[in-house]
């Protein structure tokens, strides 16, 4: 008996044939069952082989693809960036300042002052002090403390550094003479200048240090240090390898460390107060100590928040976006620096304006 596969070829309706004989000992001989399971798979192996080697025509250039394109995918992330754009945009908006004025209680508080004593602060207002106010509760914070009665007095000021069209008020330092100084010494001060007369007057006025080109490698090798450095004009090309050793204390027109009028820059720098804008636009520095009679404490308050507003055009608005007073062992207090701070020029006119309708009017009557 004889069983056989043909086998063809992929190419055309011809092939060869192959002829398999499931009994390998001739007709007569009857094969036992495991060996016709062995020849049956045999035959299964060669005929998945020859299939494979056989293959499957291709696609060609010319033969069309049928491929799915599924177009909402797209549509969806493209409709879920517009989203986020927009949530994004409304977040920059600015929030709606609530008007409390006219409210029995402010928004979102319990109300405008706490009846007793002891109370939960979120629950109420934050308390902004006048300047003469919060200076009078510092010295009363003092006296129940038992505190040390000349202890500094530090203000910190938070500033607005937003100019129009997109620009910033650069970082700046100052120098203010205030009324009533606190230091009891004299700043040490260096005089860059070659001009013998401007030496001798530099001398006079209390300068620490006097001289021209010479100072710079005694500076550079420490040997020489000053608190301040003051300068001519013709002197600044001739130092310029020390920018990068006394950096800010480097003389720049814009602190009014370079000029011609030697007698009034060591007035201002050896009894002057310097302060600085750090972290981009905080003002922390100490304005006087706590045993100081009100009046000048508040004389030197005024003088340095005058000097930090005149960096920037009062038409613009506030410059101080929050003020804080404090001793050093008291907590902070938030005082109104309204009070101190320029007014725009066109307010003053028309101040004016109505003063002089008024007197007009008094004079007909």
């Amino acid at each position: 008996m004889l069983i056989y596969r043909a086998l063809k070829q992929a190419a055309g309706g011809g092939g060869t044939i192959w002829y398999v004989s499931l009994f390998s000992h001739g007709q007569a001989d009857v094969p036992d069952m495991a060996t016709c399971t062995r020849t049956v798979w045999k035959v299964l192996a060669g005929c998945r082989r020859q299939l494979l080697t056989a293959g499957v025509p291709a696609y060609t250039e010319n033969t069309p693809r049928n491929i799915p394109v599924r177009s909402y995918a797209a549509f969806k992330l493209l409709r879920k960036d517009k989203k986020e754009a927009e949530e994004k945009a409304m977040k920059k908006e600015k929030k709606v300042i609530v008007d409390d004025k006219n409210r029995h209680k402010p928004h979102g508080k319990t109300a405008w002052t706490p009846v007793d004593d002891v109370y939960i602060m979120r629950f109420y207002p934050r308390t902004v002090h006048d300047a003469a106010d919060a200076i009078d509760l510092l010295k009363s914070f003092q006296v129940l403390d038992f505190t040390p009665h000349n202890q500094p007095v530090y203000i910190d000021l938070k500033l607005d550094m937003k100019l129009e069209k997109k620009k910033k008020v650069d970082q700046f330092v100052s120098m203010v003479d205030l009324p009533h100084p606190f230091r009891t010494g004299m700043n040490k001060v260096l005089v860059f200048t070659e001009n013998a007369n401007q030496a001798k007057v530099a001398q006079e006025n209390g300068a620490a240090f006097v001289g021209g080109a010479e100072l710079i490698e005694p500076i550079l090798e420490d040997s020489i240090s000053a608190d301040f450095y003051i300068a001519t004009p013709e002197m600044l090309p001739k130092i310029l390898s020390l920018k990068n050793k006394l950096r800010k204390k480097f003389p720049k027109s814009k602190r009014g460390s370079v000029g011609i009028n030697i007698p009034k820059m060591l007035q201002l720098f050896n009894t002057g107060h310097q302060y600085l804008v750090e972290n981009d636009c905080y003002v922390r520095t100490q304005i006087a100590t706590l045993d100081f009679p009100k009046e000048h404490i508040i004389a030197n308050l005024k003088t340095v928040l005058m000097d930090v507003c005149s960096y920037r055009p009062a038409d613009l608005g506030p410059f101080i976006e929050r003020a804080i007073i404090a001793s050093h062992t008291s907590e902070s207090l938030w005082f109104k620096s309204e009070d101190f701070s320029p007014k725009p020029a066109e307010k003053k006119e028309e101040k004016k304006e109505e003063e002089d309708e008024e007197e007009e009017e008094e004079e007909e009557k």
